[in-house]
């Protein structure tokens, strides 16, 4: 039996800030990050988006698209490491929403929750979906990947800012991919990237030693948390490089494969936390298929190695290079772009294999194989992924700042037939933080 994607969707920000602009504004040479790294547009949320809305608003697509009976959802599973409370998910946020427009209390039998492990989480999501649809072959179920991947102003980071969500429907039969039962993995605990909570002594914030309570925090001690990560780019690129390998020799390995393992696949599926992640690093496992002893940039630069590239990772990169890092969504943001990459050239791709390299900082890689069904055309047609990216409303420098910075108050544009963050609670002791949305 397969199982796998039977319908996909997405939902990004309306607003980007042109890699030009930025660099401009940075004193970086744009061809550096245009032509060097692939980035041409980053894409970033409005006052009255956030993960929730991306999330909510990329299932609500799904739903109607496949004209689902929410009864008939078993399963929403939400990968992110950008939660926006460290104990409700996501998830429930989303049943929340669509409970406003499908009707109050559809999803009630709806399993919900959420995936953690930096971008990798949905990827986990995805896997444990196929797993339940593999014991209950009837059932439906929804992976969701939502993040807002934010960086510091003047990081090395910035530059590769994204945000948005991908939407999956995970079913037996599935009319686009079926994934194969066997994962490579490859794990290590590291600290390459991470999201810490952080710790300042009221002494520092007030000025006293008296620990008087303040904002209803007895402790003398305030923990505070920030969107932006702590990351040393030079070693997490190194960490990446080696997961990927060591799970993509473990795949070969489960699958007693000692060929060169990625001429089985048409299009080769990584992570991508910038555009040209995915060429850069995976030079190294070619050049060992190859048995290749030159120095990894000369090979990297190699017409073999460049026409290599161009026939199986950069359908992937269309889509990244327009909006940015989206964390557990980048994988799927490629899938998505090379399916649609196909369908735009006509591509006779049923039964051709993908290659899935995920990486999640932390640090775990999993390499999988999916095989493209016959119906994968009629999902895609409806899809309009590159037409959406084109329709993006661009912002000037200013504007980004302020948004970064949230010291704007009213949305650059208004919502229209979409999920929006209203208010959060402030007064309410029992609901203070709360988040409240609205259909707009």
């Amino acid at each position: 039996m397969k199982v796998g994607i039977d319908s996909i969707t997405f939902d990004i920000p309306k607003l980007h800030l042109p890699i030009k602009t930025l660099a401009e504004n940075r004193n970086i040479e744009p061809e550096k990050l245009i032509k060097g790294l692939g980035l041409h547009k980053m894409s970033f949320p409005d006052v009255n988006q956030d993960v929730v809305t991306f999330a909510a608003n990329a299932v609500y697509k799904l739903i109607l698209q496949e004209n689902l009976n929410p009864k008939d959802i078993a399963r929403i599973y939400v990968g992110t490491e950008s939660a926006v409370d460290s104990s409700k998910p996501i998830a429930s946020y989303i049943i929340q929403l669509l409970e406003q427009q499908l009707g109050d209390r559809t999803f009630r039998y709806c399993d919900v929750t959420d995936m953690t492990f930096a971008c990798i989480g949905a990827v986990d999501a995805l896997q444990t979906n196929l797993d339940f649809i593999r014991l209950n072959p009837t059932k439906k179920a929804i992976v969701v990947a939502t993040d807002n991947a934010k960086y510091d102003l003047n990081s090395t980071g910035e530059y590769t800012q994204g945000a948005g969500a991908i939407a999956m429907l995970i079913t037996a039969n599935p009319r686009v991919l079926s994934f194969s039962q066997e994962v490579g993995i490859s794990s290590q605990g590291v600290f390459d990237f991470f999201k810490p909570r952080r710790y300042v002594s009221k002494d520092e914030i007030l000025n006293t030693t008296n620990n008087p309570e303040w904002f209803g925090i007895l402790e003398n001690e305030v923990a505070f948390y920030k969107e932006q990560p702590v990351f040393d780019g030079h070693y997490s690129n190194q960490c990446y490089i080696n997961r990927i390998t060591e799970a993509y020799n473990h795949y070969k390995e489960i699958t007693n494969q000692s060929n060169n393992l990625y001429q089985n696949w048409e299009n080769i599926l990584m992570h991508l936390p910038y555009c040209f992640q995915a060429r850069r690093t995976f030079v190294e496992i070619y050049a060992k298929e190859n048995n290749l002893t030159d120095d990894i940039k000369i090979i990297a630069k190699s017409p073999e190695y460049v026409a290599f590239v161009n026939q199986t990772i950069f359908p992937s990169e269309i889509a990244s290079g327009q909006v940015g890092n989206m964390y557990t969504g980048s994988i799927f943001l490629g899938m998505l772009s090379t399916l649609c990459f196909h369908f735009q050239n006509d591509t006779n791709l049923t039964h051709k294999k993908f290659g899935f390299i995920a990486y999640g900082s932390g640090s775990k890689s999993k390499v999988f194989e999916a095989q493209v069904e016959e119906n994968w055309k009629s999902v895609i047609a409806i899809t309009q992924l590159f037409e959406t990216l084109d329709k993006s409303t661009e912002i000037d420098f200013g504007t980004y700042i302020s948004l970064h910075k949230k010291e704007r108050n009213q949305p650059v544009l208004q919502p229209k037939n979409e999920f929006v963050l209203d208010y959060i609670e402030k007064e309410n002791p029992v609901l203070v933080g709360a988040r409240y949305y609205r259909f707009a």
